[in-house]
Formats: C-alpha cells, structure tokens, sequence
C-alpha cells in the first residue's frame, strides 16, 4: 500500500503561467498503415488484403511553464508492454518532455495491428518472425510520427482557453451484459450482434452516452477538438480489409467541416461496450453508425462553452494489476503452448503475448496512469479494455468537473472487468489480470483525480 502511496505524492507538477508566459499548442499527424499482408488485431487468421481507409496517428503538444505534455492517438488495436514504453520515451525525446508526461492511447479498430515487441522476440525465437507485428513497419512509424511532433513544434500557437461540450450519441454504444429471458446473464453482445434477436432487443445496459469534446482556443480562433466516446469502434472486421471504421469516418468528416482544427478521437473505457445492439455488421451498418457519431460531435462542438486556460496540473501513479489466476496463464503452460509447433499460430501468439506481460510484472514494472488537470476539465487514461464502469466512477470523483476518461493506454491487460463483472464470473482469452484488479483501480482512480495539498 505504501508503494501506490507514495508516487502521488511525489509525482504532482503545476504550470501556471507567469507574467509574459503563455501556453501554446503543437498538433501533428503521421500515416501509420500497415502494409499488406500484416496481421490484424493479433491474431485475426484473415491478414491485410486491401487498405480501405488509411491508419492514422493524430496527437498535440501542449507547451508552457512546466515541461510539455503529449497526447497520441493511433488507429490501431493495441500497443503493450516495451512497445508501449518505446512510443512514451521517443515521443518524450522529440517534444523535450519526461515519458510520464505523454499520454498514448489506441482507438483499438480491429482491422488494425496489435504491437509488443517483448512477445515479437518470443515468437522470433520460435521461427514465428512478422506473426504478431512487423518491427521494421514499426520502427518506420516511429521515426514517422517523431518527425512530425518534432517539426510541428515550430507552428505551436498561442492557447488562451478551452472548450468543453459533450452531446448525447444515439443508437451507437451498448453493453456486451445481456440477461437473458431464462435470468442468466451473458457477456456476449459483440461489435456485430445485433443480428441477434435477443441481442437486439435487451436493452443498452450500462454505458456512458455522451460524447465529450474538450477543445483548444486561441481566443476566439478553435486550434484543436479532442473527442472522447465509450465504445468499440468497430462495425464488422476480419474480412481483410485495414480500416479506421466508424469512428475514424466520422472523425474525417469533422475534419472536412473543420480543415484548420485538428479532430482527434479517442476510445472512452470500453471494454465492455460495443454497437451489438444496434449493429448487425453489414457493411451498410458502418456510414450509418459514422454519421451518428458524427452528429455527436458536431453537436458537442455547438454546445462548447469555453473557460479559461490559467492552470495545468499532471498527476500520476503507478498501477500494479495481478496477472491471470488460471492454471493456462502460468509460465510453464504458455511456454508449452508458445513452443509447440502444431498448436495453432494464433495460440502460440497469445502465449507470447501472455509471456511478455508476466515478464513485465515479474519485473516490477507498473502500469503508470496519467491525468492532465486543467481545473474545470481533466483528461484521463486507463489501460487496456477497461470497462466502461471505470470511467463512470471517475465521474462520480469529480461530479462538477468535465471528466474525459481515454481508455487502452497501456494494453497488456486486455479486459479489466469491474468488481461486478468479476463476481458474475466474466471470462474471455483477452483478459490477462486477476480479480484483485478493481480494487488497484479504484485506488488508481482516486490518487489521480482527486485535487491534493500538493496541487495548491
């Protein structure tokens, strides 16, 4: 308990401008597609046939008194472990900041790649090279994305308020939680399920849905709009094509209203969220969820009110999740699997994956969760797939602020299902903590939301 104590206290930095001093704003953008033939998601069997949207890494820099503060967002599934790590620590570099002080989350489409360099190395070791992710399509975006930050510094403009708007998203979001006519409940409403008569007649379930938009100003002049909404983002997948989806339709469609305003979009804790209800996963089905999405947005933006920029304040503490308590998440079972040549690809895949973030832990290496604290509006990042009761209990922390909770910063985790989640026995290949989880981020939460001695 001490450890998870002490780096809040430590760990708070405050920038108020002094007189002469301003904030500016950097934003950048980079390609970051994958090519074809790259596997998706991690472990998608059908690989990139054909690019139907391009993938795309979108982020600011927000420069003042203090060191500077980085936001990226990337069109991809997943970003774990040292890859994770690699992204913070080279975008630090190039902004002249501490990796604490950079925030990187995945929008998690699934038509999109899923990068661990730890588990590439497992499988390299194995004659599995290029399985999970291509390093040097990897190391390529880096230098990509780096070099855009960098050079973006040099057009950074003044930032005098913000703005905040949110707006309700209609027919999208819905929970995979499903109680069943009989009284059981079922955690299997996916992206596409709503093909599903029972699927789709159940109702929404527990979801946040407003979409948030926190804003950047010059003045009267909007620099950036940062959009934020719980959901999987995906309308179908698998079929071969790499895509943005929805989301990013909608996002680029803001960006055609708005050609000087820099749109980027986040994922919101959902984990346990998807469109199933309202989704069948036709491809008719995705310009429709675009435009709905759309509509949010661009009534968030009407509804923005501004306040203010006088004050930043960047709070942090480290988070140790347990590992998966099965027996098939033991070292010696997913070395097993990660080294038999006629278990399928896929398996060996998940194992290495499994294997780098035990190696992690072991290694005493926490999950660190940032919140840039601007006063009247915080924005928050969780890791992984976490469920969408998260974000709505950072809410209740902060009930007269404006909370953006991101989520899928840092994904070694997969689900981290709720207290609730857990006790109704949720179970899924793609969560790698044990039950212990809910009450590490409930810890988390309230070390970073709520305003501390530290921050007068």
């Amino acid at each position: 308990m001490t450890r998870r104590l002490l780096p809040i206290l430590l760990l708070v930095a405050i920038c108020r401008p002094a007189p002469g001093d301003e904030y500016r704003l950097a934003t950048f953008s980079a390609d970051v597609t994958i090519p074809l033939g790259h596997r998706c998601m991690g472990i998608l069997p059908t690989k990139a046939q054909r690019i139907e949207s391009p993938l795309e890494a979108r982020g600011f820099v927000l420069l003042g008194p203090g060191k500077p503060i980085v936001l990226l967002a990337f069109d991809w599934c997943e970003i774990r472990n040292d890859s994770y790590d690699e992204w913070r620590r080279a975008c630090a570099k190039a902004a002249g900041t501490d990796a604490e002080r950079v925030l990187v989350s995945s929008l998690h489409q699934h038509d999109a790649p899923v990068v661990d360099s730890g588990a590439q190395k497992l499988l390299d070791a194995v004659g599995l090279q290029t399985e999970l992710f291509d390093p040097a399509f990897h190391d390529e975006c880096v230098r990509r994305v780096t070099a855009a930050l960098t050079e973006s510094l040099e057009q950074a403009r003044p930032v005098t308020h913000l703005g905040l708007g949110q707006a309700r998203v209609q027919k999208v979001a819905s929970n995979r939680r499903v109680e069943l006519p009989d009284g059981r409940v079922n955690y299997s409403r996916g992206s596409n399920s709503g093909g599903n008569a029972a699927f789709a007649a159940a109702d929404d379930g527990l979801i946040d849905p407003n979409l948030k938009t926190i804003s950047f100003w010059n003045g009267d002049e909007p620099l950036l709009a940062l959009h934020a909404y719980a959901t999987h983002p995906m309308s179908y997948y698998g079929r071969g094509g790499v895509s943005w989806d929805f989301v990013g339709i909608a996002r680029d469609r803001r960006q055609r209203d708005q050609l000087d305003v820099l749109q980027i979009y986040v994922s919101g804790c959902s984990g346990d969220v998807t469109a199933g209800k309202y989704n069948d996963g036709s491809p008719a089905m995705r310009p429709l969820l675009a435009d709905r999405l759309y509509q949010a947005m661009t009534k968030a933006w009407e509804q923005t009110e501004r306040v203010p920029l006088e004050r930043i304040t960047v709070r942090r503490t480290e988070l140790d999740l347990p590992f998966h308590e099965g027996d098939e998440f033991r070292r010696e079972a997913m070395e097993k699997v990660l080294h038999n040549e006629e278990v399928d690809v896929r398996q060996r895949i998940l194992a290495a994956m499994g294997l780098a973030s035990l190696d992690r832990i072991e290694q005493g290496r926490g999950i660190d969760v940032p919140c840039v604290d601007f006063g009247p509006a915080q924005i928050l990042l969780l890791p992984g797939e976490s469920f969408v009761g998260y974000q709505l209990d950072a809410q209740k922390l902060r009930p007269d602020s404006f909370v953006m909770t991101i989520g899928y910063g840092e994904c070694w985790p997969g689900y981290i299902p709720t207290q609730a989640a857990f006790d109704e026995h949720f179970g899924h290949s793609w969560r790698w903590v044990g039950p212990d989880a809910p009450k590490a981020m409930r810890t988390a939460l309230e070390q970073v939301l709520l305003p501390t001695a530290n921050d007068q």
